[in-house]
């Protein structure tokens, strides 16, 4: 299945004012035999080993690095 659904974008959208959406990101594959600017994503996110998770708030920045290793990660609201 997978992860870049219509509820994966959603979770991507964020929300305008103060108070940022969080999402909880967490990696579900390996980052071996991926191009360098990939693995460094994942790294930038906080992530590194399958299964670790992280809240971040969902910035325009963290949604481009989320969709950009999308086929990575699972997105879930926090």
């Amino acid at each position: 299945m997978p992860f870049h659904n219509s509820v994966v974008l959603n979770c991507l959208k964020y929300l305008t004012g103060k108070n940022m959406a969080k999402v909880k990101v967490t990696q579900v594959k390996s980052t071996i035999s991926r191009p360098k600017d990939q693995k460094a994503t994942i790294v930038a996110l906080g992530l590194g080993k399958i299964n670790k998770s992280v809240e971040v708030e969902n910035t325009p920045q963290i949604a481009g690095m989320i969709r950009k290793v999308s086929h990575l990660v699972k997105v879930e609201e926090a």
